[in-house]
């Protein structure tokens, strides 16, 4: 074994150590590309020494702020910090929840290490107020240090990390919960099967989703998370997301036909994590993983910003005892004439989790406004997202989520032109439910991301358009600007003039509904790659939009939530 200077704190027969002898010692690579395909293809993960040599370098060249606390800094404080009491007996700071501190095959010394250096981080990083996966960030660090010292530098670096462009790890409630909730966004977006298994199961399919880091950084077995953690220090946050979807996805291949009590679905994904070894190897799950065709990290980022800024306007920046603020949709608050309560929360569990935090507001109905177009344009404005809702005569239920509000299609006169971003989606509820999103979701390879210098000639005619444009913001997630589109078809998500509204369009329409609000039609068209949502043409019985409380300032305006 070539790992005296590594380990002192591992009980080595407890680890998976085969195959040491033939693994590579050496790495030689600075290129940035070659050092993600090394990552992915886990070069380092059979020799537990280069796999150290390997971390110090890649940690030691994260960019933090030029007073970082390092090992001699945990040499001077620990003896003051500890001050005596049995390190295994230390209380954890009030910054870590209060799980159990994930073994991965340390020995008592180790765990009461983990102990010590947890509660110097703390010490040493006051802003830090809440991180949950602090203790096992520690615990796996520490099987790659030479001592607590120089773990204790190591997590520092990671925490101190001052590259905007580079998230490593949640450090406060707010960053915590938003990455809760741009991981539901994703869910929905990319595990459609098994999360829909989520909100049929469980009351508040958030609360399900906020433990998602913990199966990461807790509930995986010491030989996956490290092969996540090689990968997460090279290209960076995201792959989390990945591997959790990826979790998910294959909880619900292996345990999707039996039954599910809802007190218990957590348990379950938890158990299964932890279990994992018996379904899946290190190597199916990354390979899962990197087959999860996701969006830019310029995108994830948005959706974190736009997430992070609907929880401040609510006032949810610390830990709280849980109101079930995502149980949006029940009886005393909720009466429609088109869906029931159960059919309203499954639409509430397929929007943006920002909006979801909102409860549903009646703007109109044809049954109380009348069948005017000009009445609905008068009801909806100011209001954005707003969700539409048709039934037909023949009892159809159909309806489109509507991302922006519908005062934009001013912006071109009377003319009929389409606005609008690839959050908008459109389906139908009777006789079957099927929700259909912008083609772009499941089709990437038809919006490539424009390269460098075209995104820097978009986003500086944007910021000039911001600057003389006061109601301009952030653009929101899924703004076409960041696609290099082949062509309109893909991206006409709603229109309206005096005459008529569309939805969808490229080769026929999703929606098209005339100026009385009475007669429509419905075909596939290309932005939303769409079956019809109903009969081709329909006749309206009843028409409602619904907006989101809370999203409209006290002088009657919208209040931006991007």
């Amino acid at each position: 074994m070539d790992d005296t200077e590594y380990g002192s704190f591992v009980e080595w027969d407890k680890m998976e150590i085969g195959g040491q002898e033939q693994s590579p010692k050496v790495l030689n690579c600075t290129d940035y590309q070659e050092l993600k395909q090394l990552a992915r293809q886990g070069y380092w993960a059979k020799n537990h020494s280069l796999r150290a040599k390997v971390y110090k370098k890649l940690i030691k060249d994260i960019p933090c702020r030029s007073v970082t606390p390092d090992a001699c800094v945990y040499r001077d404080i620990v003896g003051k910090i500890v001050n005596k009491r049995s390190a295994n007996s230390l209380p954890l700071p009030e910054l870590v929840d209060d799980r159990p501190i994930p073994s991965y095959c340390l020995n008592s010394e180790g765990i009461g290490a983990v102990r010590k250096i947890t509660l110097c981080i703390g010490n040493q990083f006051p802003d830090i107020s809440f991180c949950p996966s602090l203790p096992s960030l520690v615990a796996l660090l520490l099987h790659y240090s030479n001592d607590e010292a120089e773990c204790f530098e190591n997590v520092s670096r990671i925490l101190a990390c001052n590259d905007p462009n580079r998230r490593l790890v949640d450090q406060t409630f707010l960053a915590f919960e938003s990455s809760c909730m741009t991981f539901g966004d994703l869910a929905g977006k990319y595990c459609q099967g098994p999360h829909k298994l989520m909100v049929a199961v469980s009351e508040d399919v958030l609360e399900v989703y906020s433990d998602w880091q913990r199966w990461l950084f807790g509930d995986l077995p010491f030989t996956y998370i490290t092969r996540v953690f090689d990968i997460f220090l090279v290209e960076g946050y995201k792959v989390l997301f990945r591997v959790a979807l990826a979790l998910l996805k294959f909880f619900h291949k292996v345990r999707g036909g039996q039954p599910m009590e809802s007190e218990n679905v957590k348990r379950d994904i938890q158990t299964f994590v932890r279990e994992i070894s018996k379904s899946v190897s290190p190597e199916k799950l990354l390979e899962k993983a990197f087959s999860i065709r996701l969006f830019s990290r310029k995108e994830i980022q948005l959706l974190q910003m736009a997430n992070e800024k609907a929880l401040m306007q609510k006032g949810i920046t610390v830990k709280q005892k849980r109101q079930n603020v995502h149980l949006a949709v029940h009886a005393e608050n909720f009466s429609s004439e088109i869906v029931s309560v159960k059919e309203m929360r499954d639409i509430w569990s397929w929007i943006p989790e920002r909006f979801a935090l909102s409860q549903p507001l009646l703007l109109f109905t044809n049954q109380e406004h009348g069948n005017s177009l000009s009445r609905f344009y008068l009801h909806c404005e100011g209001h954005e997202p707003t969700l539409l809702l048709i039934k037909t005569t023949n009892n159809e239920v159909c309806g489109a989520y509507l991302s922006t509000d519908w005062s934009e299609r001013k912006k071109s006169g009377n003319k009929l032109s389409f606005f609008g971003t690839g959050e908008c989606f459109v389906f139908r509820l009777q006789p079957e439910v099927e929700r259909y999103e912008w083609v772009i979701i499941k089709h990437p390879e038809l919006g490539r991301t424009p390269d460098a210098s075209t995104a820097k000639e978009a986003n500086s005619s944007q910021e000039s358009a911001d600057n003389h444009d006061p109601t301009s913001r952030l653009s929101p997630f899924l703004a076409t600007r960041h696609f290099n589109l082949p062509s309109k078809t893909a991206s006409m998500f709603m229109a309206g003039s005096t005459d008529s509204i569309i939805i969808g369009g490229g080769d026929g329409q999703a929606l098209y509904l005339d100026s009385d609000l009475n007669y429509g039609r419905t075909s596939h068209c290309n932005t939303f790659n769409n079956q019809p949502l109903c009969s081709e043409t329909f006749q309206i019985s009843i028409i409602e939009v619904w907006g989101f409380k809370d999203n409209i300032n006290s002088d009657g305006h919208h209040s931006e939530v991007h």
